[in-house]
């Protein structure tokens, strides 16, 4: 049978710091009595393995699609470098409180200490209250020892670097480079498959057993990026009716689509899945001119990696993410 695009059921994560948006921006059905913080919308962590809810393919896994269409569905590269797994994870984060302070090691690192790939991500803010921040990189040049001793003496927000945060904004975060989202924001969080998190400080979470949380200080102080950079804000202007490259690294391309008539997007070249995440309005996508699903706001779907062509037909203003392996 052919292959089209996959939907796939959301994996929703407590967190202490979780919010509401999910409910009252994507209107999501809330879990009554939790406090969601995540979404993982597309997942090939082994413990949390997504599971297509639309299609003929409807109740397998995302490994159990990999294994047996391969290339078809991630592309021949993407395959024979990554097996079953999925590279790339998707989630929506809400966040009603701050974030641990955190880092997370490079691929080097990840594998000497945990035999696994360590994380580069990147942020979109679909959401922001009045006066949400983000933290992310250092405010100057610092080094371990000084690093040290401000988490001892209680001085290291004096040394973060804090960013107001507003819809739109995007954030590119390599590995080594500390960070922490603020309160009152909806982020779509695209990273490389890992659960690798050093949590360096958790604003005094960490000190109440009700919600303390392990602390990795000494794992984190040799990952940490502690030069100071001039900008820490991805900087870009979207263009309506058009593609706008927003990150370009070596794990992920991730473009923002904005538009509200046909576009038509050309994947032969690209041998690679691609995945759209919907941040606004609704559309029919359409496969190599045969193979039709819609795509509305607060979705993630999968194009297959054998699909040449993608036409994008919206009902309104539209927004995506398209991410793919470069």
């Amino acid at each position: 049978m052919v292959l089209y695009p996959l939907k796939f059921r959301q994996i929703y994560k407590e967190r202490v710091w979780g919010g509401d948006k999910l409910s009252t921006v994507l209107k999501r059905v809330k879990k009554s009595g939790k406090l969601i913080g995540e979404s993982w919308e597309l997942s090939s962590v082994s413990d949390n393995l997504s599971v297509v809810t639309n299609g003929f393919l409807k109740g397998n896994n995302i490994q159990e699609l990999i294994e047996t269409y391969m290339g078809d569905i991630v592309g021949d590269k993407v395959y024979e470098t990554f097996g079953i797994e999925l590279p790339l994870l998707f989630k929506l984060i809400d966040s009603a409180e701050r974030l641990s302070v955190q880092v997370h090691p490079d691929d080097e690192t990840a594998l000497e200490r945990h035999s696994a790939y360590g994380k580069t991500e990147m942020w979109y803010v679909i959401d922001a209250s009045e006066n949400s921040q983000i933290y992310v990189g250092f405010n100057r040049d610092l080094d371990k020892k000084e690093f040290s001793q401000r988490l001892q003496d209680g001085s290291l927000m004096e040394v973060l670097n804090v960013e107001q945060a507003k819809k739109g904004d995007v954030f590119f975060l390599p590995a080594g480079r500390i960070h922490a989202i603020g309160e009152g924001l909806l982020i779509a969080e695209i990273q490389q498959t890992s659960d690798i998190t050093y949590r360096i400080y958790d604003w005094g979470r960490e000190n109440n057993p009700a919600t303390a949380r392990e602390m990795h200080v000494q794992l984190a102080e040799d990952v940490i990026d502690y030069k100071y950079r001039e900008s820490y804000k991805t900087q870009y202007v979207a263009e309506d009716e058009s593609a706008t490259a927003l990150v370009n690294c070596k794990y992920f391309t991730t473009n923002l689509l904005s538009f509200s008539q046909k576009i038509d997007r050309h994947y032969a070249d690209l041998d690679s899945f691609v995945v759209y995440m919907c941040l606004e309005g609704k559309a029919k996508l359409v496969c190599d001119d045969e193979v039709t699903e819609t795509i509305s706001m607060g979705e993630t779907v999968l194009i297959p990696a054998i699909f040449n062509s993608v036409n994008i037909i919206p009902e309104k203003n539209l927004k995506l993410l398209e991410v793919y392996i470069p």
